[in-house]
């Protein structure tokens, strides 16, 4: 990225993905607008298991080398229940592009708004704002991410691949200190938690190894350790006392779905997946085609991903004014939730996608005078 216009690849994907990203997009254009010192062109890319029904295929040709030539890719939701391929699974293109791209780094940010829904009765509820940062292309997903990877499937047997490797664990780790000292130098703790099943299984035995391993090299960064089933429980009962937890791919994809549900829900969680070349932004929920067309997801996953997003371009270029950009989409939203102005229908208020958006575009273009610090979640 040599100058200030940046390409964006989108691929909408199926359901609520293309309402939300659609939503997405027009609160980053109105930070754009707001702050100014960058450009965005857009590049639609067509995918997904709608697309897969009709063409048979899960991306349009020519999709993954356009993506790979953007600077940033940004997805809606892929999958639908109905479509699948004959083995049962969902079709999932995006599991593909972690693999092909490296998107090792996936940033699950956990963060109680003022006045969201709290299923934690604790007044320290409201303190909660850790990462978890789950490895995306090993774990328990290496065989899904090229479909069929696997080393026994029968029809009275399947076994799947858990791999852990060297290269991509120290990468992760190493990622995952950076992120603690970013966040501590943000008035975060600067604590990272290895979570693990280091007791049972030799290849966790492995990850927690590396993890000690790249420590060293942060002293200014506290460890914490704990098994998985254990941390679990510790997001139910002190969750406001964690700040990065990094861990393996399985681990990562159910405690993200866990620790969202603690600060609202599924609407709220944004998500980033980085490698050292390429980034990928999705709000981590599905599609949920039940609601599709019907004006009720909650878009501020996919809004909060897009400011993800921003920052990310911003550490790669060096323009200030994307970091700047993305600290008014998390302004105008921390101040929607102060303010009642936003009340998503997930949350049983009377807002639906558009009314969100539209809310948040209103809260960025009457903001004050942009502050500049430094970003908080990458």
């Amino acid at each position: 990225m040599t100058n200030q216009n940046f390409q964006i690849a989108v691929i909408r994907g199926d359901g609520i993905g293309i309402d939300v990203a659609d939503g997405a997009l027009a609160v980053v254009e109105a930070a754009r607008a707001r702050v100014g010192g960058f450009r965005l062109t857009i590049q639609a890319l067509s995918g997904g298991a709608g697309f897969f029904r009709e063409t048979g295929r899960d991306l349009a040709p020519g999709a993954e080398e356009a993506a790979a030539g953007a600077d940033a890719i940004f997805l809606g939701a892929i999958g639908l229940p109905e479509v699948r391929h004959p083995d049962g699974t969902e079709i999932s293109p995006h599991l593909r592009l972690r693999e092909q791209f490296q998107l090792y780094a996936g940033v699950r940010p956990v963060r109680a708004y003022p006045n969201s829904p709290r299923r934690l009765a604790d007044p320290r509820a409201a303190e909660i704002d850790l990462v978890i940062l789950r490895e995306s292309t090993e774990g328990l997903f290496y065989s899904a991410a090229v479909h069929n990877r696997n080393t026994v499937a029968s029809d009275t047997e399947v076994e799947d691949i858990l791999r852990i490797t060297r290269p991509t664990t120290e990468k992760l780790h190493d990622f995952a200190f950076k992120l603690a000292a970013k966040r501590k130098e943000q008035s975060g703790k600067g604590i990272v938690t290895c979570v693990d099943k280091a007791n049972v299984f030799r290849s966790m035995a492995f990850f927690r190894k590396i993890f000690d391993e790249r420590s060293r090299l942060f002293p200014d960064v506290k460890t914490g350790y704990n098994y998985v089933d254990a941390q679990a429980l510790d997001l139910i009962r002190r969750p406001w006392d964690f700040d990065v937890l990094v861990m393996e791919n399985i681990f990562g994809d159910i405690l993200s779905d866990l620790a969202g549900g603690l600060v609202g829900g599924m609407g709220m969680a944004a998500c980033a997946e980085i490698g050292d070349h390429h980034g990928l932004f999705q709000p981590a929920h599905g599609s949920a085609p039940d609601i599709m067309g019907q004006d009720k997801a909650n878009p501020l996953a996919a809004i909060l991903s897009g400011a993800l997003m921003l920052d990310y371009l911003a550490d790669k270029s060096g323009v200030a004014s994307l970091t700047d950009a993305a600290q008014v989409i998390e302004a105008a939203v921390q101040e929607g939730f102060a303010t009642n102005r936003l009340r998503p229908m997930e949350f049983a208020g009377d807002m639906g996608t558009k009314a969100v958006t539209s809310e948040v575009i209103d809260l960025i273009r009457g903001s004050g005078p942009v502050i500049r610090q430094k970003a908080k979640m990458l």
